[in-house]
């Protein structure tokens, strides 16, 4: 039976609130904490980033202006390192050119202060549905990843010719081998890899691959 994003062998999913007013950090704390949410508050963006945990399911709201670093210095870090936790921005002195910029590099949304309680905590109670099924989501391409670091060299080159639209007499042909034992390795890497069809596989491995190129700003 396949898991569900709320599977209860994930940890508690939590709210970071990352401002350096201390006064927005307590109070949305506490209503958070008056519906059971769990959050974390920090001052600062140095702060966050050194407690942030990307195996966590997690949503972040977040302060634009702030002293050293700012909000939008915060999400181009997180993006640096592929985190996928659903921000909300939050700002005293908000604009169009401001709140554009925050959603065309990731933000979910932005609120102006001094923003609605309830409005803020059903976008926060949001904004953590959608955390649990991005880290779903994440763990199953973790273990794809690391099911692909088993397979033997061999097994990646064919692989990597399956992955590229080759039969295995092409593939056979690159790799000067026979057809047969390229079709023992398809067989072994459909295995490994827990794909229940060679289509199925390549759209997970490629998605795997897509993400890991985009980390390191190469084409795949």
């Amino acid at each position: 039976m396949s898991q569900s994003p709320q599977s209860a062998t994930s940890p508690a999913p939590i709210v970071y609130i990352v401002d350096d007013d201390s006064g927005m950090r307590t109070s949305l704390a506490w209503l958070l904490e008056s519906v059971g949410v769990k959050s974390m508050g920090f001052a600062s963006a140095g702060e966050f980033l050194g407690a942030f945990d990307p195996a966590v399911p997690a949503c972040l709201v977040l302060d634009v202006r702030m002293p050293e670093h700012s909000g939008f210095d915060v999400q181009a870090e997180l993006n640096r390192r592929g985190a996928t936790l659903p921000t909300i921005f939050v700002s005293g002195h908000g604009d169009i050119p401001m709140s554009v910029r925050a959603l065309q590099n990731g933000a979910i949304d932005f609120v102006e202060k001094p923003y609605n309680s309830q409005q803020m905590l059903d976008r926060a109670q949001r904004a953590l549905k959608l955390a649990a099924q991005r880290h779903f989501a994440g763990q199953k391409q973790r273990e794809l990843r690391k099911r692909i670091d088993s397979l033997t060299a061999r097994e990646k080159e064919v692989l990597r010719g399956v992955i590229d639209g080759k039969g295995s007499k092409r593939i056979a042909g690159d790799l000067s081998i026979s057809v047969k034992t390229v079709d023992v390795h398809r067989a072994s890497i459909k295995d490994k890899l827990g794909a229940a069809s060679i289509a199925m596989l390549v759209r997970e491995v490629m998605a795997v691959w897509d993400q890991d190129a985009a980390a390191v700003g190469m084409p795949r």
